[in-house]
């Protein structure tokens, strides 16, 4: 018995070393950390069926850089290509032209008719000399629900479930001038369900132990009850918001800044989001002087 497995064991090894020099497919996500340098991939994350018959096809991104961001205008470097498009390829078709550090999941739509049947939509983004592309077609295994974009990926249905989404409106900006922070007041209303779980109880990290399990948050408590994020979306320049992560809604309001590095149309998207998870989405443009 020795023989056959001396060679099951060095078929295993050839195997593993096939792969460990195995070259890294484009859209792979490598476990390795980069500030900058990587591309951005485009995700298709799923379709829905609207009540006329035709169709959304919903997308996000990954751009895989942990610090850098990227301004990249509708054109040769960020185009759609879909067949109601007579030259088949659409300048701007919508898409975000701004590029946030890691995953920004259900960013935009685009709508096809009733009829678009097995054809697809190509969005291409070139970043750092690299293109990536993601193919969105109606796949029936891909079908997803208004109810799986508001919850940001949780596919639950939850047919019977009361909790209705929180709805938020954004007070009246005052002038925009580069370099000059503009208060984002985020004004938003709920109808409490779920109930806020208790805040978690901040840990001393001196005090676990080491060993598996005993990684532990070091931000303390997360924000429970309702929050609100900021996603820039486009635009010429960079956006610094005043605080970054999510926003406690306190009294029904959340605030910050946003500061503009150049002049001219920005768009950002305020993201209110209740204790369950359900969020609705506000878009705010902005124009800088």
């Amino acid at each position: 018995m020795k023989g056959p497995v001396a060679v099951f064991a060095l078929a295993v090894l050839l195997a593993v070393a096939m792969r460990a020099q195995a070259p890294q497919l484009p859209t792979e996500i490598s476990s390795i950390r980069h500030n900058s340098g990587e591309s951005v991939t485009p995700y298709f994350e799923g379709w829905i069926r609207n009540a006329n018959g035709t169709f959304d096809l919903v997308f996000g991104y990954f751009n895989r850089n942990f610090a850098q961001e990227f301004s990249i205008a509708a054109g040769p470097d960020n185009f759609v290509e879909a067949p109601s498009q007579s030259s088949g390829r659409s300048v701007d078709q919508g898409q975000p032209t701004y590029f946030m550090p890691r995953r920004q999941r259900y960013v935009y739509r685009v709508h096809v008719p009733s009829d678009f049947g097995q054809k697809e939509v190509v969005w291409s983004v070139t970043a750092n000399g690299r293109t990536e592309r993601a193919y969105g077609s109606l796949i029936p295994a891909e079908e997803i629900t208004d109810r799986v974009v508001t919850t940001n990926g949780n596919y639950d249905p939850a047919v019977n479930d009361p909790n209705k989404p929180p709805s938020i409106t954004i007070a009246p900006l005052g002038p925009a001038v580069v370099g000059n922070p503009v208060t984002l007041t985020a004004i938003v209303t709920d109808d409490g369900l779920p109930k806020p779980r208790r805040p978690a109880t901040r840990v001393d990290p001196k005090a676990v132990t080491a060993g598996f399990g005993g990684q532990v948050n070091g931000s303390g408590t997360q924000p429970q009850g309702l929050t609100v994020r900021w996603l820039h979306y486009s635009g010429p320049g960079k956006v610094i918001f005043g605080q970054t992560g999510t926003l406690q809604v306190a009294n029904g309001q959340a605030m910050t800044t946003a500061t503009f590095a150049e002049p001219g149309t920005y768009k950002l998207i305020a993201v209110a989001e209740d204790a369950g998870h359900l969020s609705t989405r506000i878009d705010v443009i902005v124009l800088v002087q």
